[in-house]
């Protein structure tokens, strides 16, 4: 992969990186057609599909993470990918001679609340292996999804600090017809789940009316009335719910115009999250 894309690139190519866990769906599509458009003709567009253990926190999902390969590979040929890349586990963290897998990348501030707080060590593996593919891949463009708000904003923070030749593009969220953000672990929903799912967007447009309608108000007064209207959902439970400072990612005390609200619900199975500006 590495010396496919080095060589591209000395022949002047633009290469286009889509990072994915796999189990695409129409927002995996949208990404991969930005790519495609970002790269144009004579460009290169990868597409990788890993399920990174490393993200994710023991008692978390990575044995039942779906993985539809075949199904992947129609749909990146589809969107206009050139290359997939499925790298092995053992290929992304080596252990020759019993030497361990020891080394790590570590946003230490964007990557400290939310997410980060409620999933300890997740921020360290999503930077590492993204690092790495970074390195094996060459891009001049990363493309990567708004749903992830603070992924993104770690990401952002980590290819400024360590220097890597990368612009990164963000696209928004691509959303299922009621509101609900497509994500892979949707496909954990019973039907009645699915339906309470909504519960994620449907918190953050009853935020947002309530500044709108009433100004800016207190966010502890405010995360009481998102809670609230969230626990009438008979298998939603509220993970956190933060308002917070897009730039910094640090919690607000007024939430206001301008503030960005993100949230994690656990729905069943799934624990799902989502993001948006008052």
């Amino acid at each position: 992969m590495q010396r496919f894309s080095m060589e591209k690139r000395r022949e002047g190519a633009c290469i286009v990186l889509t990072p994915t866990m796999g189990c695409l769906h129409d927002g995996h599509v949208s990404l991969i057609r930005r790519a495609r458009e970002k790269a144009g003709q004579d460009g290169i567009v990868i597409v990788t599909l890993f399920v990174n253990r490393t993200q994710f926190c023991p008692g978390e999902d990575f044995d039942r993470y779906p993985r539809t390969e075949k199904r992947d590979l129609a749909l990146c040929r589809e969107a206009g990918a050139d290359v997939v890349f499925i790298p092995a586990e053992a290929d992304i963290y080596p252990a020759e001679a019993g030497a361990k897998f020891s080394s790590f990348v570590d946003e230490t501030k964007l990557s400290k609340g939310m997410e980060g707080a409620s999933r300890p060590g997740h921020f360290r593996g999503v930077a590492t292996v993204v690092a790495k593919l970074f390195n094996l891949t060459q891009p001049d463009i990363a493309i990567f999804g708004e749903k992830d708000f603070q992924q993104v904003a770690v990401i952002k923070r980590m290819a400024r600090d360590l220097n890597f030749p990368v612009t990164i593009d963000v696209a928004p969220t691509v959303r299922e017809p009621d509101g609900l953000a497509m994500s892979s672990r949707n496909a954990y929903l019973t039907p009645a789940e699915r339906k309470q799912a909504t519960i994620l967007s449907r918190a953050i447009a009853l935020a947002r009316k309530n500044v709108v309608e009433k100004g800016p108000l207190p966010a502890a007064k405010l995360k009481k009335i998102v809670a609230t209207r969230i626990a009438l959902e008979p298998d939603a439970a509220l993970d956190y719910v933060e308002f917070f400072d897009p730039d910094t990612l640090q919690p607000v005390k007024q939430a206001a115009e301008g503030v960005r609200m993100a949230l994690a619900v656990r729905i069943g199975k799934a624990r799902l999250i989502d993001n948006g500006p008052l």
